[in-house]
């Protein structure tokens, strides 16, 4: 009887995880299709009427995910990774960039999947230690920055999350004002720089960029790195 007991717990609980997360999913992805479009985030919309923002937050604070089960791991800590991005924009905005915030990335922490976290190291512990070859990430988790590749008007689902991820790389690196091709010389964002050991793990930062590519890069190519641009990705 008491293995019974401890049995129905076991499957409550994890019934009650999987409504958490499900409802998660749908909130967010309501959020990210009332308040984004083309690439950039309506702030002003989200300050003068926060409730949903913050009841998105509320649920993610309390739910448990497991990097056994990838998909809904990464698609959690990826809009996790988003809304709290606007969150800390809205809490001080307006504002011109998240560098005028101070410790915005490294310093200011969310209550996500019941850890205390700031976003780097969501990014770095949560995302990128865990799925080290999933350099994709950098893709889809937007700082605020115009820099970024875009965010898009959905949210990240389990069930779609490899094929999100593939169409974002896509999107990105057959973009010309992200990826700037003269000849044989390319300019790439400073997010291969920052992060250049995500892209080299199966050869050079081309090689990685060609996978996605349509127009492929001459092999050889010079390579350099342009300013990132951090003007915030608000719509105008």
């Amino acid at each position: 009887m008491k293995n019974i007991i401890i049995a129905i717990i076991c499957i409550t609980t994890n019934i009650g995880f999987s409504q958490d997360t499900a409802e998660f999913f749908t909130k967010a992805d309501r959020f990210f299709k009332k308040y984004v479009s083309n690439g950039t985030v309506d702030y002003k919309a989200i300050k003068s009427t926060p409730n949903t923002l913050d009841q998105l937050l509320d649920i993610a604070a309390n739910i448990s995910v497991s990097a056994s089960d990838a998909k809904t791991y990464q698609a959690f800590y990826i809009n996790s990774y988003n809304l709290a991005v606007i969150k800390g924009i809205i809490h001080k905005f307006p504002v011109k960039s998240p560098l005028d915030i101070k410790g915005f990335f490294d310093k200011t922490t969310y209550t996500l999947g019941g850890k205390e976290i700031t976003l780097n190291d969501l990014e770095n512990k949560l995302l990128r230690k865990v799925f080290p070859k999933e350099a994709r990430f950098h893709f889809v988790l937007v700082c605020a920055g115009l820099g970024c590749p875009p965010i898009i008007a959905e949210a990240y689902q389990p069930a779609t999350l490899e094929k999100q991820l593939q169409q974002q790389a896509v999107i990105a690196l057959n973009n010309p004002n992200f990826i700037k091709v003269k000849g044989e010389k390319v300019q790439l964002s400073q997010i291969f720089e920052w992060y250049k050991g995500d892209f080299t793990q199966n050869g050079s930062e081309v090689d990685y960029i060609n996978q996605f590519r349509k127009e492929k890069i001459p092999a050889k190519a010079k390579v350099s790195y342009y300013t990132y641009n951090w003007s915030l990705n608000i719509k105008k």
